[in-house]
């Protein structure tokens, strides 16, 4: 698979990134050998990039694979909603822990909003850059849903990396178009900063329509590499042929059809409106005190399931 260099860092990483929120416990919960397993075929057919983030509860999982591999033909992007010297410690250290690893090759800063989240957040990013000092990190970066931490993230030099959500139709962009976040891309990426694309399918709203929806990101020449949920060998072999060939088989779309996925709220939800209000998409609602999900808006990102206090949000 082609590599390529993530903006002006050193870090090259495959054209395709691991998008591992599928395998945690947000979403198909794998069991770590399994998840292990998962990763590693997509290593072995030259996927040299994951995303994680804290969030996901998904580091045993990588760990597990890290140990069959030699570390540094891998690299990992995570994420934390760090605010300050101690919450950026403590993420760090967690990350280097539980993947048992000497350094972390991106840190994110999670959901980022606008300039003004990252203000607010500055602190963690200066203790990153101590760290990155160290060797601990290898380059900075944020995470967005929105078109203005896109823009934002072009007003700091510090920020290394940025991964935004880009497709065909916007699902999830959060203020403005694709076209408005393609050109906020284009900035960040004519100042030399890395750039990776997450959502390529809306989150699965995209699945009836895979090939129009993966080249039409594949076609931003600004973006370095894309970031797609992986649950199955099947997606990722389909993934790989997008990237490849630009289409996939029959027999491969067949399957990609046979693993549409929603998120499902169980009969016992309490009503208590916690993931209504964690929704950052609008997605949710209560309806005769039940959390309905509203399927048009969900971008299937799982992390309402973080609030449900019982346990009633999955992805299947």
């Amino acid at each position: 698979m082609e590599m390529v260099k993530l903006g002006n860092t050193n870090i090259e990483v495959s054209r395709l990134c691991f998008g591992s929120l599928t395998i945690s416990p947000l979403q198909r919960n794998f069991s770590f050998d399994k998840g292990a397993e998962l990763i590693k075929y997509g290593f072995d057919r030259g996927i040299n990039f994951l995303d994680t983030a804290e969030l996901y509860n998904n580091y045993t999982h990588i760990n597990k694979f890290l140990k069959k591999i030699d570390r540094e033909k891998f690299v990992i992007a995570t994420k934390s909603y760090s605010y300050s010297n101690e919450t950026a410690k403590e993420s760090l250290e967690k990350a280097l822990r539980e993947l048992d690893t000497d350094y972390i090759d991106l840190f994110l800063l999670h959901e980022q909003e606008s300039e003004h989240t990252i203000r607010g957040h500055f602190e963690a990013i200066e203790y990153f850059i101590k760290a990155k000092e160290k060797g601990l990190i290898r380059a900075i970066g944020i995470s967005t849903h929105r078109v203005e931490g896109v823009l934002a993230a072009s007003k700091y030099k510090e920020i290394e990396v940025v991964h935004p959500i880009i497709n065909k139709l916007g699902v999830g962009i959060q203020d403005g178009s694709p076209n408005d976040m393609i050109n906020a891309i284009k900035k960040c990426s004519d100042l030399g900063k890395g750039i990776y694309g997450m959502k390529p399918l809306g989150g699965g709203h995209l699945l009836n329509n895979v090939e129009e929806a993966f080249n039409f990101v594949q076609d931003i020449k600004e973006l370095d590499s894309i970031a797609i949920g992986l649950q199955s060998k099947a997606e990722i072999d389909a993934n790989i042929s997008l990237l490849k060939n630009r289409t996939i088989d029959e027999n491969l779309k067949d399957k990609l059809r046979q693993t549409n996925r929603k998120l499902h709220i169980a009969e016992w939800c309490i009503g208590c409106n916690e993931c209504v209000k964690a929704c950052k998409h609008d997605a949710l609602t209560l309806i005769n005190n039940k959390s309905t999900v509203d399927s048009d808006k969900c971008v299937l990102c799982g992390y309402c399931g973080k609030y449900c206090p019982e346990f009633c949000i999955k992805i299947i």
